[in-house]
């Protein structure tokens, strides 16, 4: 049976991003390995076994193009409403709080956020499913 590991992203600024991650998420940095042409820094919480691999590719100075295919990182807490709070304080810009019920029954709860390269991070309420 597989296991998912890890999801990379390709980041620009290796310091402002693993600052944003920080503060946003708690990761922190868990390996860094450095070659001639590009970092791998892999972070990584107590939460979880799943980590996000931040790929800086070296002398690169023009944003990624995330093209029509790149959706979302997904992460979840216990107390969305305090994490917003806390995510507004930061200073990081959480958009609006949104209570997702299609068919009239509530089925997730949740804020986007979006790091320094554009990639948009969903942060929903622990439970159900989100766990």
């Amino acid at each position: 049976m597989a296991k998912m590991i890890h999801s990379m992203i390709r980041v620009l600024n290796e310091q402002r991003s693993v600052a944003f991650y920080r503060k946003a998420f708690g990761f922190e940095v868990a390996e860094r390995l450095d070659f001639d042409d590009f970092t791998l820094i892999y972070l990584s919480n107590a939460e979880s076994g799943f980590e996000l691999e931040l790929t800086v590719n070296k002398g690169r100075g023009a944003p990624y193009d995330h093209g029509d295919g790149y959706g979302h990182l997904a992460v979840s807490v216990d107390d969305l409403d305090a994490e917003h709070a806390r995510f507004e304080a930061q200073g990081l810009a959480p958009r609006k709080l949104v209570e997702f019920a299609p068919g009239g029954e509530v089925i997730a709860r949740f804020f986007f956020v979006t790091d320094p390269d554009g990639y948009q991070i969903e942060v929903l309420q622990r439970g159900g499913r989100y766990r």
